[in-house]
């Protein structure tokens, strides 16, 4: 078969496949358009045989790969903007044995002051700590109430290191940043409550 034939068949089954999209995703344009009769559509035959010399061919249709019917109707696919390594949340000590994921449990309602030179942040109250010890894959995890640990130190030391305020942004999917941290753990590693 010439590269020509070969083609003018992908195209024909591209414009078949796009239409076949445009269908599903607007139903009120099928009943304005005719349907096409079976005999006008003109399918191409599929080849079976391969031979293990000659490389498959691995031409496939994008705009079916991009978008199913099932997407179409139900918009389940995130977009890039909503995407979240998971590289970002986790934090590792020094030594690269562990590794820390915090998980945002409450903040409190107080208004930040001064939004208009910091942004929109959020004064974290509870936290979950996850941490995996990478060498024995065992996993520990441990509630906190940072601002009970931060009044605590603040008795026992009459200072805190703790900063509580994290911008909006820095918290993904429930989960800090794992750039902040440091932020949220300092006082209870004062205290020896988390080691890490």
């Amino acid at each position: 078969m010439s590269e020509v034939k070969k083609d003018e068949e992908a195209q024909l089954e591209w414009e078949l496949e796009s239409k076949r999209i445009n269908q599903i995703k607007n139903p009120e344009e099928i009943d304005a358009e005719p349907a096409p009769e079976e005999s006008q559509i003109e399918l191409p035959e599929i080849s079976i045989q391969t031979s293990y010399n000659e490389k498959p061919n691995a031409e496939f249709n994008s705009a079916a790969l991009l978008e199913t019917a099932s997407d179409a109707e139900v918009n389940s696919r995130i977009s890039f903007e909503e995407f979240t390594d998971e590289k970002t949340l986790i934090s590792h000590d020094a030594f690269g044995n562990k590794q820390m994921k915090i998980k945002v449990l409450e903040v409190s309602d107080e208004t930040p002051p001064m939004k208009w030179k910091f942004g929109d942040r959020v004064k974290v109250t509870k936290i979950l700590i996850t941490i995996k010890h990478l060498t024995t894959q065992e996993v520990e995890e441990a509630e906190f109430d940072v601002e009970a640990i931060e009044r605590e130190l603040q008795e026992k030391r009459h200072y805190t290191s703790t900063n509580r305020w994290i911008p909006a942004e820095d918290i993904k999917n429930g989960y800090v940043v794992g750039s902040k941290h440091t932020r949220l753990i300092s006082d209870a590693s004062a205290l020896d409550y988390i080691v890490f």
